[in-house]
């Protein structure tokens, strides 16, 4: 199927759902590292996906309502979000595609008040996720 390259500096959105947590996302940034460009910037490629991290994120899981904080990240890629013809030095390019999965990893914890103090949430990875890819690049396309 074609689909749009992703290339430097392409948003990356994530939905604010992480199984039991929810999360106040950010929008994170894909930073490219393939040879080839499109309007000047660098195409991505496989492997660029696992550098995006939007840290400073808070999030809540009940019954943990005072707000913690995290960093969100792809944890992986749709099937057709990474090209299987369309490569950049023998690796494959990164393409739009539908929704990725990604993890929330917890960095400071939300906390459940109670009579006797805060009780820190003890779950230090949140799964289940997901997030999609705003592309710039509107001309370019691979399979």
């Amino acid at each position: 199927m074609t689909d749009t390259l992703l290339i430097d500096q392409d948003q990356v959105l994530f939905l604010p759902n992480f199984g039991a947590a929810t999360v106040v996302v950010l929008p994170g940034q894909l930073a490219a590292s393939g040879k080839a460009k499109v309007g000047g910037k660098k195409v991505a490629i496989d492997g660029d996906e696992k550098q995006v991290q939007v840290a400073g994120c808070m999030y809540t899981a009940p019954p943990f309502v005072v707000p913690g904080t995290g960093t969100l990240k792809i944890d992986a890629l749709a099937g057709d979000q990474k090209a299987s013809h369309t490569r950049v030095g023998g690796t494959p390019v990164l393409l739009k595609g539908g929704n990725f999965s990604a993890k929330f990893e917890v960095q400071s914890p939300a906390q459940q008040p109670t009579p006797g103090g805060p009780v820190p949430d003890a779950t230090p990875l949140y799964s289940g996720g997901q997030g999609s890819f705003i592309s710039t690049n509107l001309v370019v396309k691979g399979t």
